[in-house]
């Protein structure tokens, strides 16, 4: 089993990941990373870093709070009332009626009395068993969001289109930003319920749409890519929101690009949505007090959903049946699907293992999910170990935060949790090198680090990087880097001759395998 103590020694303070080049990692000093890079790769690397300061961009929060001093606030009490539905459900309606008694019907104001109570009551009971739903909407939203520090950080998601070169992302005080290789303009989207972004995903068959997980909605933004516009009118965007449905942490689009699936933390369904039509089906089961990550398989066959709770589902998209993983030893943090949708990784918050369920290739999609459900094990140990980087020791590993596998599925990133109580760092992302067939082993690659003093808070892989395999990584500082990973695919490999691969480099080390 592969454990953190035989990686690499990892690059020294003041010195930077850039790329991964004949079967290792290479560093550089800060300042020099440009020129290190593009010694390697070439021009490879499809994009330039960016930078986002933390401090120049001011959270939406603030900015809603100093704006709301200077407003009027002779709104009727219907339209209080019909506000306060939206932005957070029935309970916000009952209070708002008996904050305002004075203003409605006396039968009204005791009715609203009475009935948040039993709001009230219902809720304190729900939430002794699930204690996640006494948050607010905020803090829920920091809790699961993927961002390791959704508060306090400038860019707190980021999504890579599968299949066009560009991305989004979206920035502290709720915009969006859309970069492409094949444009200067940056669109920059900015719509009155995009409040509280978590989450972003592009449809995989379009150019043009974006799914944003807000605070009480989804919104589907349709971003021309042929437009000359940098402000895209908020007509069109479409708006999808179920009463309790909120907040939105997580979106995941099927392959096929018909449907899209959103998750929050607070409701127990998880809603499928046509957008097309733009109607949802709610799928619930009971168990879970909620719904906080979604990851639809590459092959479309089967769609992962955790709960805050320690259960999580696998439903198979045929029959929308599901089989349930009980009794673990906390909530899942992390999940990923191998590219052909036979492999599933999980970690579980508190614990410092990766699982993985394997999933019948030959079988129907029914029969296939079932028999996965027998087929976990523990296939990589990342227990924390101290690291010394010459005068410096790190303690590195422990419970995972964020996983991503690439695309071909050679290569796997892992980002760890801080833990200051315990002294661990998570300055550090452990990158392995994977390989499906015959079985799943995976092995040592290197660490990725950043500047001095900053920490990854989101790592995401291209989809269609064509020379190995390209690694976003958002960091605390508000940067934005990329870290191009050089490799050839092993398929490639198995089908060159024996003595024909001149003066490369071919990594014969010991593999690790999950049986």
């Amino acid at each position: 089993m592969s454990s953190l103590s035989l990686f690499p020694t990892p690059p020294p303070v003041g010195f930077i990941s850039v790329c991964e080049a004949n079967g290792e990692l290479v560093a550089a000093k800060v300042g020099e990373e440009g020129t290190i890079q593009a010694q390697y790769c070439g021009q490879l690397g499809e994009f330039s870093s960016l930078h986002f300061p933390p401090d120049s961009i001011r959270a939406s929060s603030e900015e809603s709070s100093a704006k709301s001093a200077f407003l009027p606030h002779d709104e009727t009490v219907w339209k209080r009332a019909k506000e306060a539905w939206y932005e957070h459900g029935l309970g916000a309606v009952l209070s708002e009626l008996v904050t305002s008694r004075s203003e409605v019907p006396g039968w009204l104001g005791w009715g609203a009395c009475a009935g948040l109570a039993v709001v009230r009551w219902l809720g304190s009971l729900h939430g002794s068993l699930f204690p996640h739903l006494a948050l607010s909407n905020e803090d829920m939203i920091a809790t699961f969001a993927e961002n390791a520090d959704w508060y306090h950080s400038a860019i707190r998601a980021f999504s890579w289109h599968p299949h066009i070169h560009k991305f989004a992302i979206a920035l502290r005080d709720n915009s969006i930003k859309v970069y492409s290789r094949t444009s200067k303009i940056i669109p920059l989207l900015k719509h009155k319920v995009q409040k509280g972004v978590a989450a972003l995903a592009w449809e995989p068959q379009c150019a043009s749409v974006l799914a944003v997980g807000c605070q009480n909605c989804v919104l589907i933004w349709h971003v021309d890519p042929m437009s000359l516009s940098s402000r895209p009118s908020t007509t069109t965007c479409q708006v999808l929101s179920r009463p309790g449905h909120s907040p939105i942490t997580c979106l995941a689009w099927s392959p096929h690009g018909k449907l899209l699936a959103s998750a929050s933390p607070a409701d127990t369904a998880m809603m499928i949505w046509s957008v097309a039509t733009e109607t949802g089906v709610p799928l619930r089961r009971v168990g879970g007090g909620g719904v906080s990550l979604l990851r639809w398989s590459p092959d479309g066959n089967k769609l992962f959903g955790a709960t805050p709770s320690s259960l999580f589902r696998v439903w198979e998209t045929e029959t929308w049946t599901c089989e349930r993983w009980t009794n673990l030893a906390g909530r899942c943090q992390s999940s990923c699907w191998s590219p052909d949708g036979t492999v599933l990784l999980f970690t579980v918050a508190e614990e410092s293992v990766i699982y993985s369920i394997t999933f019948p290739r030959d079988a129907d999609v029914v029969t296939s999910v079932k028999a996965g459900s027998k087929s976990a094990v523990v296939c990589v140990d990342v227990s924390q170990i101290p690291v010394e980087v010459g005068e410096e020791v790190l303690n590195v590993g422990g419970s995972v935060q964020s996983m991503v596998w690439d695309p071909r599925g050679e290569r796997l990133a892992v980002m760890f949790t801080a833990d200051p109580e315990k002294g661990t760092t998570s300055q550090l992302i452990a990158l392995y090198r994977t390989r499906l067939h015959p079985v799943l082993e995976i092995m040592p690659c290197g660490f990725i680090r950043g500047e001095p003093g900053v920490v990854p808070e989101l790592i995401s892989f291209q989809q269609n990087f064509e020379s190995g395999a390209l690694l976003a990584v958002c960091w605390s500082n508000g940067k934005l880097s990329f870290v191009p990973l050089m490799f050839v695919p092993s398929d490639d490999v198995n089908r060159i001759p024996r003595n024909g691969f001149g003066n490369g480099t071919v990594f014969t080390g010991q593999m690790f395998s999950q049986q």
